[in-house]
This record gives structure tokens, C-alpha cells and sequence, in this order.
């Protein structure tokens, strides 16, 4: 089911200025936000032209959203363990919230 944008009094846009316009973006840090809320408020497909506009990361887990706002490689850690694709995630991707991520 695609949510609609409601509940907020901001515009896609002027939420994407906000949520981009914070320190930590600025400081090139990583930040999180729940992916339901991405939705909600911006859509995923104009949130994801925003991420690939500015050259950023970002990964999804379990309805979190992490968004790396660098341009530095990110790296696994966890040894033995490889990402996976998102058709091996499951139910919680970003397919739930209507976004085509081969588009």
C-alpha cells in the first residue's frame, strides 16, 4: 500500500531543505530516518532523486533508512557476512513503499 503525502504542513521540498540543511549533512555525517516517514512526507522516488543528486548512500533496514551524506565508499565489517539483494530482504523494502529502485 503507497501512503499518501499527508500530515505534514511542509512541502516535499521544504522537508527535504530541512532534513538536508542539518548539521550533520553538513558535517558529511550519516542520519536516519524512518522510512514510513519518508514516504509519508516526501515520497521515496523524489527522496531518492535527492540522495542521487548529491551523490549519497543510502541503505534501508527494517524500515530505517540511513543515509550516509558523503561521497566515501561504505564498507561491510561484519565478517562472513555479504549484503544482500532486496529481493532476498523480505517483506520490509523499499518495493513496500512503491519505489522501483531498477527505474
Amino acid at each position: 500500500m503507497r501512503m499518501s503525502k499527508r500530515n505534514s504542513p511542509l512541502s516535499p521540498e521544504v522537508w527535504l531543505h530541512d532534513l538536508f540543511a542539518s548539521k550533520a549533512v553538513q558535517e558529511g555525517a550519516v542520519i536516519r530516518r524512518k522510512a514510513r516517514d519518508i514516504e509519508r512526507f516526501v515520497g521515496m522516488d523524489l527522496f531518492m532523486r535527492e540522495i542521487q543528486r548529491r551523490g549519497y548512500q543510502v541503505v534501508e533496514n527494517s524500515g530505517q533508512i540511513v543515509i550516509f551524506c558523503n561521497r566515501a565508499p561504505v564498507y561491510w565489517l561484519t565478517p562472513g557476512i555479504v549484503p544482500i539483494s532486496s529481493k532476498e530482504i523480505g517483506p520490509k523494502s523499499f518495493q513496500d513503499f512503491g519505489y522501483n529502485r531498477s527505474a
